[in-house]
Parts: C-alpha cells; structure tokens; sequence
C-alpha cells in the first residue's frame, strides 16, 4: 500500500493536512533536540522528508521504513541519507545504538505498536530519547465531530484528486479513528518500557507530540 503512495507521498500529505504537516515536523525536531554528532533513528521516514532536518542539525541520521518503493523515492530524492529497510516489530539494529528514537504518524501502521516500541527502547542507548508524533484526538468536542466528518468523508474524496493510490488514505483515516487517544498513546509508551511518558498536542489534538525517556 504504502509504495503505491510513495510518488506523491510528500505533496498528499501537504493538500490533506492543510499544509500543518510541515508545523508538525518541526515541533518534532525541536522535541528531539539533536546535537552534533548524535545518532538518531528516524522510523517510518518514508521519503525522508522527516529525517532531513535531522542532517541539517549534524545528527548521523538512519531513515528507516518497511516500504520499499519509499525508500527507492526517498534515495533518489536524498542519495546522501543512509536510507534503511526495516519492519518495525525486528529492527536490523543492535542493542542501544541511538540516542534518540522518532516516529512520525507510522506507529498506527506498525502491525504490532507495542512490540514497535519496545524495539525502539532496545535499540535506544540507556537516557535516550523517545519522541512519537501521531494523529490524535482533538480536545474540543464539537470539533471533534467535524474532524471525524473530514477524516471519513472528505480525506478520501481529496486524496482522488492529488493522490497517486487513493484507496490507501481509505484505510489512513480509519486507522487514524480506531487509534487510542492521548492518555492511551502515554500508557503504552509506558507499558513499552519506556520512562516518564508525557504529550503536548499539537492544532488542538489533532496531532500528539509524545516524549519519553529510556
């Protein structure tokens, strides 16, 4: 599914979001804080529109995604990041390597979240980082009901006008509607092994930023 969107992966993502995507990814990499030289794994990179940023600060960066055909997108994008397959319930990397560990609204599409996380808690150096930026629940009500209306009606009907594979944002909004809500992301962050879970929403809870610690 995901290497059939890969082609217009990055511009879809811009239409639906209304542009916030780009917001997002900023406070993601200001949560993160990277130094010099740290080495950060960035998880479901995709195209490695997210894993940039990480570059540009003097982090060693490792894009990694299961999908094939985004890596392939993403290398010839960025030929310089060391673009990495890997499935997110067995990561290829040894214990404690990083010293932080992100994901952007690909956790949900891990087939096994918690196992995901605890894969990111081992391969996370012990104080390390965690930050996870997925879709949420919004805080106010009566918002939350037009925001489920756009997701189940209006998501799909834009993605056939900008999308390379619209039938995969039929599944993206659904899977964004079954996902827990905030407390519930921090609990099984926790229940992960990881220390201190904690959030802040981001365009009043559409998107969570979580943290936690190793």
């Amino acid at each position: 599914m995901f290497d059939a969107v890969a082609k217009r992966y990055d511009v879809t993502n811009d239409v639906l979001s209304l542009g916030q995507d780009r917001r997002w990814r900023r406070e993601v990499i200001a949560a993160v804080g990277p130094s010099y030289g740290d080495r950060v794994l960035d998880l479901a990179a995709g195209t490695g529109t997210s894993s940039q940023p990480f570059a540009d600060a003097g982090a060693h960066v490792v894009p990694c995604d299961f999908s094939l055909g985004m890596l392939r997108v993403g290398k010839r994008a960025r030929p310089h990041l060391p673009f990495t397959a890997g499935d997110g319930t067995r990561l290829p990397f040894a214990d404690d390597t990083f010293d932080a560990v992100t994901i952007s609204f690909g956790l949900r599409n891990i087939v096994d979240p918690e196992a995901g996380l605890r894969e990111m808690r081992r391969v996370t150096r012990p104080g390390g980082r965690l930050v996870v930026c997925e879709f949420s629940s919004p805080t106010f009500r009566p918002f939350r009901t037009v925001y489920m209306e756009y997701l189940m009606k209006a998501l799909p009907a834009i993605s056939r006008a900008v999308s390379s594979s619209p039938d995969a944002y039929v599944y993206l909004a659904e899977s964004i509607r079954a996902w827990p809500d905030q407390q519930g992301l921090a609990a099984m962050i926790a229940a992960a092994g990881w220390q201190s879970p904690q959030w802040r929403n981001l365009s009043g809870g559409i998107v969570a930023l979580h943290r936690a610690t190793a």
